[in-house]
């Protein structure tokens, strides 16, 4: 994205709106009127000149982060980040999230938990709001045992981010662990109630394949139960092109991005013959 194109345009555009709050009632309605007029729109005038002015401070303070995002020069990414956010003490939400995202596109988790570390001593609030980034990181990390234990933790928090993912990466963990029993429970109880229908398909997918072949004992009811998720699935997306479009939307984060092989192979598995 070329951040500069749209910050001159979002610039043109009030720029555009100012000049017709200002010049059209002197063209329309005479001087007479347009003073009257300008005279009780001033509040709008001075909210767009302040929002104007809090535009361009905005990108010119953040011009060379939006040149490197542009560029998609990663590690140089990453030596800026970390100077303003580890070396400055600078942990706003936004910026940790950015070098948090920025270490797994680099496939480096293991910086992800050192930052995870400083994080919760600098400002531990944002563990919560992050945490599908830093537990994710584990999992990348094959620190299955650690993902789940952090999941677990933060399954009934009203503080954590997107609580239905966190809920499904807890029983991916244990997947992953081998805890077969306590993944299956997890994706049951997520087939069953979550409203997210990436969620489901994913939970119904592992619960139908994986956990089936596993839990032999309880291949009948997982079966069951993941073609039920199937039917839920169908009747949010009838159609697989609605279905594709929506889990599309969902990749540009992170946490999806990392497991694209497995919706994929949702996919395929909901809307088989």
């Amino acid at each position: 994205m070329k951040f500069r194109f749209v910050f001159l345009a979002l610039n043109i555009i009030i720029l555009l709106f100012l000049a017709f709050v200002i010049l059209m009632p002197f063209l329309l309605l005479g001087p007479d009127f347009a003073a009257a007029f300008w005279s009780s729109s001033w509040p709008l005038v001075s909210i767009l000149i302040i929002v104007l002015i809090s535009l361009n401070i905005f990108y010119f303070t953040n011009r060379k982060l939006f040149f490197l995002l542009e560029r998609e020069d990663w590690p140089a990414l990453v030596y800026y980040l970390e100077e303003r956010v580890i070396k400055k003490s600078r942990y706003s939400p936004r910026l940790v999230k950015l070098l948090a995202n920025t270490y797994l596109v680099l496939s480096d988790s293991a910086s992800v938990t050192v930052l995870e570390k400083k994080v919760a001593v600098a400002k531990p609030s944002l563990l919560e709001s992050n945490c599908l980034i830093f537990g994710v990181a584990r999992v990348l990390g094959k620190d299955y045992t650690g993902a789940a234990q952090f999941f677990e933790k933060r399954i009934n928090s009203s503080k954590t981010e997107s609580p239905e993912w966190v809920r499904w990466y807890y029983g991916f963990s244990e997947l992953l662990n081998e805890n077969y029993a306590s993944a299956a429970g997890t994706f049951i109880l997520l087939v069953k109630e979550s409203r997210d229908p990436l969620v489901i398909s994913l939970a119904s997918y592992f619960l139908g394949d994986t956990l089936a072949r596993v839990l032999p004992a309880r291949k009948d009811e997982l079966k069951q139960i993941a073609d039920d998720g199937k039917r839920r699935v169908k009747k949010y997306f009838p159609a697989q092109a609605a279905w594709k479009k929506d889990a599309a939307k969902m990749q540009n984060e992170i946490y999806a991005a990392v497991i694209i092989k497995y919706i994929n192979s949702a996919e395929s598995w909901i809307y088989s013959a």
